[in-house]
């Protein structure tokens, strides 16, 4: 498919690691951990006991008390890195074409903590004492929907709901939009917030979460460790402003990377594991590569979806076998959420913000916590920490429960 180039002129992040894109980054190649001890709720009964929450955000700075209060935590999230985004793409919404500016999020779970809070009250104070802004508040499209409202865009409203692939398949559709020319720029990118009792439970019963290192929480996720046995959950939102190579021009915009594949498939397998032959992974992945005109050979760096469980990481790595060849030992490959945990529906927006960081900067994050090798992990995973060097092209992968698999690949900006 021919169409406009796309580029992304912009890139926000609030996450465990940093309550901005630059402290975010700062922190992740540095190899600090923004994993500690659940602070949100009393977990001491909890098998998984750590998270990735995000600290001491000031949100009257981007947002006035009596609006913040009619939001669930993810809303916050994002409205307020929408904010932090405009500034730093410099960009402000053109009243005569606002309505070729689009917001296009992923979000994976959505208002969990507004619906447990209301189910609560509902229980012990009857229906008539639920707010009417309890459906506004939860739902996953009031994401997009805040931020359309602050920045004045008047395009597309949209949230991609994929479970873990959410971000990143935001990003692949807003990159679609631009590239064949329906909307000029796009908000787009994943926030989630789901640390509640319900969250952490329900991933539990699922033994998808880390009880091995309660005690020390930086050391939890040890994606294509040997020892690794489970994600740890986590929260935030990361933002790119994806927009067509014209409207970046003619603003004098900045411009971080180019957009210049994205691969979406699915497993049609099972709820929750991925294929044991990892065919829906490398399928998505090479639709991206096939999209940019490249060969597998010309991508240097991987962008892990690497979770920290035992079946997604030799998943992972046995698709970048498969598609890489004999180039696979050659990759770089970081996952970071050793660093950030698992943001969920975020995690693809925040990943996509670290890639394209990767390119614009000339380092490469390691991965923490790989310690131990595993002879089916057996590939160049950065454990030895961040590296200099200057990357022509970062795949990004996500994959999600019901066996839906995003990759996004994101070129080096050379004018």
């Amino acid at each position: 498919m021919t169409g406009k180039r796309v580029v992304v002129t912009g890139l926000a992040a609030i996450t465990p690691l940093g309550n901005n894109v630059e402290t975010s980054w700062e922190n992740l190649i540095a190899g600090k951990s923004g994993i500690g001890p659940i602070t949100r709720f009393d977990a001491s009964e909890y098998t998984s006991r750590v998270a990735g929450e995000v600290k001491g955000l000031d949100l009257g700075e981007y947002i006035p008390p009596k609006q913040a209060r009619r939001m669930d935590r993810f809303t916050q999230y994002a409205v307020a890195c929408a904010k932090q985004l405009m500034k730093h793409a410099e960009y402000t919404v053109p009243e005569e074409t606002a309505h070729r500016v689009a917001c296009l999020l992923g979000v994976g779970l959505g208002g969990l903590e507004t619906i447990e809070q209301f189910h609560t009250k509902l229980v012990e104070a009857g229906p008539n004492r639920i707010s009417p802004f309890m459906i506004p508040q939860l739902i996953s499209n009031m994401a997009p929907g805040q931020i359309a409202m602050e920045i004045g865009a008047k395009g597309g409203n949209v949230v991609m709901t994929s479970a873990c692939a959410s971000g990143t398949h935001a990003i692949g559709y807003a990159f679609t939009e631009v590239k064949v020319g329906r909307y000029d720029a796009v908000v787009t990118g994943g926030a989630e917030s789901t640390i509640t009792p319900m969250g952490v439970s329900g991933f539990t019963a699922l033994r998808a979460l880390s009880t091995a290192s309660n005690d020390a929480p930086e050391k939890a996720s040890r994606p294509f460790d040997a020892n690794r046995d489970g994600f740890v959950i986590g929260e935030g939102a990361g933002l790119l402003l994806v927009e067509s190579l014209e409207s970046a021009r003619a603003r004098g915009a900045t411009i971080y990377a180019e957009i210049v594949g994205f691969g979406s498939s699915d497993d049609a397998f099972h709820m929750t594991a991925p294929r044991d032959d990892a065919e829906g992974m490398a399928r998505a992945m090479l639709m991206a590569i096939e999209e940019a005109g490249i060969s597998p050979a010309d991508v240097d760096c991987i962008n892990a979806h690497g979770t920290s469980t035992q079946l997604n990481d030799k998943s992972e790595t046995l698709a970048l076998k498969k598609v890489f060849g004999d180039h696979a030992s050659k990759l770089r490959i970081s996952a970071n959420k050793s660093q950030t945990g698992h943001l969920l529906g975020a995690a693809g927006g925040v990943e996509g913000v670290f890639s394209c960081l990767t390119l614009a900067t000339g380092t490469v994050p390691g991965t923490a916590n790989y310690e131990t090798p595993d002879e089916d992990c057996d590939l160049n995973y950065m454990g030895g920490g961040s590296e200099s060097y200057q990357a022509q092209y970062v795949l990004s992968n996500s994959f999600g429960f019901g066996g839906t698999n995003a990759c996004m690949l994101f070129k080096r900006w050379e004018g």
